[in-house]
């Protein structure tokens, strides 16, 4: 009998908790117009782009192969043209924004409120609106490279590429997603009360601009782009598997950090 009742008192596991979090996540994802507004959003850039590059002005004739729309040929720190941005890293600035509606979504709606009232583990919060987002950029970057091919095509470009290059930057590109996704997730619950200013900063960070100044100041050096960009610039037209295992490596490492980190401020201020 005591028997019995331990396991009808027994505490839910991480994996138990996390489990029911994210099956509340994806189902609220999923029925959001706005996530699916945002995937079409990431399959038309790549046709606006095109667009540039054939038409008129400093933009035209950037591309002089058609995976160019996809990601770029070399590592880049510091931008010497704007075409050399105009890829799937757009991917993460909408996704940016798309993340600091969601997660504002649920302070508005008191459902952060609700929730914490019932569950206490803030961790879990953290984990699975990090990992939610991740999952919602990658289907972003899925949409955009079946945009990117769409408008490849129309260019008359040509698709002459490494296969094994191009697969590794397209891979290296959707794991940062992750890290990513624990950035934005992390600048939110900072700025939980000033939607905003969540907004803005995402959008700023997702272009690259503190990271294009700051390597202008202090240099084109690796470790710059490894500990403020994430390792993204590494997902290139020349990349190889060393380059996904660098951004998967950073992907993690930024994660583990800024969920930590976020998890420590809902516990120490009042989270509504």
């Amino acid at each position: 009998m005591e028997n019995i009742k331990t396991l009808q008192f027994e505490k839910p596991s991480f994996f138990q908790r996390l489990k029911g979090m994210l099956g509340v996540d994806f189902y609220r994802l999923f029925h959001t117009p706005l996530f699916y507004i945002f995937l079409a959003i990431a399959a038309i850039i790549p046709a606006l782009v095109s667009m540039g590059a054939m038409g008129e002005g400093e933009t035209a004739g950037m591309f002089s192969n058609a995976w160019q729309i996809i990601a770029a040929f070399k590592p880049l720190y510091i931008i010497r043209d704007i075409g050399e941005y105009a890829n799937m890293n757009m991917v993460f600035i909408f996704g940016g924004i798309m993340v600091s509606i969601f997660i504002g979504h649920d302070y508005r709606s008191g459902y952060v409120k609700q929730l914490f009232t019932t569950h206490a583990k803030k961790e879990d919060y953290m984990i699975s609106k990090t990992l939610v987002s991740a999952f919602s950029m990658v289907c972003m970057c899925f949409t955009y490279l079946i945009g990117g091919m769409i408008a490849g095509a129309a260019t008359g470009l040509p698709f002459a590429i490494n296969a094994g290059s191009l697969l590794c930057a397209i891979l290296g590109k959707m794991i940062m997603s992750l890290g990513w996704a624990s950035l934005y997730t992390f600048i939110n619950i900072i700025f939980r009360r000033k939607f905003g200013i969540s907004i803005a900063l995402c959008f700023v960070l997702g272009t690259g601009i503190p990271v294009i100044g700051a390597a202008a100041l202090l240099g084109n050096t690796a470790a710059l782009n490894v500990f403020l960009y994430g390792s993204s610039v590494y997902a290139c037209l020349s990349a190889n598997f060393l380059s996904v295992l660098v951004c998967l490596a950073c992907s993690c490492v930024w994660a583990i950090i800024y969920n930590v980190l976020g998890s420590v401020i809902l516990y120490r201020r009042d989270v509504y």
